[in-house]
């Protein structure tokens, strides 16, 4: 399935729509708390994720790594020019391959992951790729986590405890966020984003707004998400708000007989037109109707059909957005 192709007869949308967007800004790894780093990739869309990086002691631990071959050799550049060594760990937030693709790259760090995150990122292999095929790729291979857990970790850089937590469902059922307590920094992979919409089709909705309440409970001061720019707290308070509002269309839609993609285009989004890839209320909304329906969520997915599944949806999110879903990785 491509959502390279659009659909015949579809209405444009608003600006904000990934089709009318151009790449933009170089990425740049800074430091944001003591021995505590961002690597933030502008602009955050689809594929162009953040990572991270933990020092002390003369120990470095990554925080994801980048889609493509290209985008992970210059995460490596930066990452090494800090003068600390190649990473000795490196945690995958989730098993997308966004945030995965470029783990063979770092050889010499053991890879860490929520236990579902290994099952679903071998079960999918490269499948990302052929969503845009005209995306230079490079010669990319899938490398899977070493070491697995279940609920929550510790991993010790050099004198900082790092905790690996598993929120539950959320944007994935094997979302893992990364927490500095004492530097006060949360990486929350894609369970929160900055500026860009939510997307929790294959996780749950009310799992994210529990994980969210979770986060917030930690108390961040810095909050490095997995899309968009680096932030405070405050972005917790965005997506539980937009999610809060998914949750009450799709109660609209299902007491109006409306099928997600209609409910949709009725929508106004107001304040949240500001986030990037808007499209992404369908899938969401699709989701939010399965919960709302008491079907099952937050169980370990079939990834055959989740593919299946989102070949479909992804043909309608085209639909809304007008045309392509636009990937600049």
């Amino acid at each position: 399935m491509s959502s390279a192709s659009a659909v015949d007869g579809s209405p444009a949308r608003a600006a904000g729509g990934s089709s009318a967007r151009a790449a933009a800004g170089e990425p740049v790894l800074r430091e944001v708390a003591d021995g505590v780093f961002a690597y933030v990739q502008p602009d955050g869309g689809w594929c162009v994720n953040n990572a991270g990086l933990v020092v002390s002691g003369g120990v470095s631990a990554l925080v994801d790594t980048t889609a493509t071959e290209a985008r992970t050799r210059r995460l490596r550049e930066q990452v090494l020019a800090r003068g600390h060594g190649a990473p000795a760990m490196l945690v995958n937030t989730h098993s997308h391959g966004d945030h995965t693709f470029g783990n063979y790259l770092f050889p010499e760090a053991t890879v860490y992951a929520h236990t579902e995150a290994r099952r679903e990122m071998e079960q999918a292999g490269l499948h990302m790729t052929q969503l845009w095929p005209e995306v230079v790729w490079g010669d990319i291979e899938v490398a899977l986590p070493q070491v697995t857990y279940q609920d929550r970790m510790t991993l010790h850089v050099g004198g900082l405890a790092v905790e690996l937590l598993h929120p539950g469902p959320a944007h994935t059922v094997n979302d893992t966020v990364v927490w500095v307590p004492e530097r006060r920094t949360l990486f929350t992979g894609d369970v929160v984003m900055s500026g860009v919409t939510p997307f929790c089709p294959l996780g749950s909705v009310s799992g994210s707004l529990k994980a969210i309440e979770r986060l917030r409970g930690l108390e961040p001061l810095v909050v490095v998400t997995g899309h968009g720019p680096v932030a405070g707290p405050e972005v917790l308070d965005v997506a539980e708000d937009y999610l809060r509002w998914v949750q009450e269309l799709a109660r609209q839609g299902l007491a109006a007989g409306l099928a997600p993609k209609d409910a949709a285009r009725e929508a106004d989004l107001g304040a949240f037109a500001e986030l990037l890839e808007p499209a992404r209320l369908i899938p969401n909304l699709h989701r939010a109707y399965a919960e709302e329906r008491d079907a099952a969520h937050g169980e370990a997915l079939d990834v055959g059909a989740m593919i299946r599944e989102m070949g479909a949806v992804f043909q309608e999110m085209v639909a809304y957005n007008g045309g392509p879903l636009a990937c600049h990785a």
